[in-house]
């Protein structure tokens, strides 16, 4: 293997196998025996539909899955209804081997950083840091100018759905309800920092879309809850 095509293999395996829930589904996908739907996955990894249908389909972009289609099972076989989108592995051979990344770990120890840093002003510096991000990534959205409440909600989640959240809305009640976070664990553990830090990208999104709020965050109370993002 040439210079350049190492370079060409290490940045596909780092943005498309990097992330440790894709790269999961990855292998669960490979050791199935049959193709796999997005609901099955989404079952067996206990993350919402849209998270793990994000995963496959980018898995299926970068060659390592392929898209097939199944009609539902009757009782005499294959029966009457619309085909099922479902997800079987190529041969696209993955030639490097590296130890998994653990992001949970580095979030985890980033914030005993802060917490030791400035620990009276962790939860503050975590929103302020958000709200950036946030704005940032509204930079990248597209949204007509005069949208309505309604619009706006719905663009905050799919931003969110895209950078690793799994958000359901309520318009009436102006909430984002969040049933899987990217920081797992550390978000649990670290509720103080890490739901600051969600309320500050939902701070800056919603600023940067003209509707400036002062988000509340309700954060889970045992592992396996969601969250409640009111804004």
């Amino acid at each position: 293997m040439n210079t350049r095509q190492l370079e060409r293999t290490l940045s596909d395996l780092t943005s498309t196998l990097g992330d440790p829930t894709r790269r999961s589904i990855y292998l669960a996908v490979r050791e199935s025996a049959h193709p796999v739907t997005a609901a099955q996955i989404s079952a067996q990894f206990s993350i919402h539909a849209n998270v793990a249908r994000h995963h496959l389909d980018r898995l299926a972009d970068e060659g390592y899955l392929e898209i097939t289609q199944k009609r539902p099972e009757g009782k005499n076989g294959p029966g009457a209804g619309r085909p099922a989108k479902c997800y079987a592995s190529t041969e696209k051979e993955i030639e490097l081997q590296f130890p998994a990344r653990r992001y949970d770990l580095l979030a985890d120890l980033l914030i005993r950083v802060v917490q030791r840093l400035e620990p009276e002003r962790a939860s503050e510096i975590a929103a302020e840091v958000g709200r950036e991000y946030g704005v940032e990534l509204a930079g990248t959205l597209e949204l007509p100018a005069a949208a309505g409440f309604d619009s706006v909600l719905a663009t905050v989640q799919q931003a969110m759905v895209d950078v690793g959240f799994a958000v359901d809305t309520n318009a009436n009640n102006r909430q984002l309800l969040m049933s899987h976070c990217p920081f797992g664990r550390t978000a649990f553990d670290h509720p103080e920092v890490v739901c600051s830090l969600d309320r500050g990208i939902v701070n800056g999104l919603m600023e940067a879309l003209h509707h400036a709020t002062d988000t509340v965050t309700t954060p889970k109370e045992t592992w396996g809850e969601g969250c409640v993002n009111t804004v």
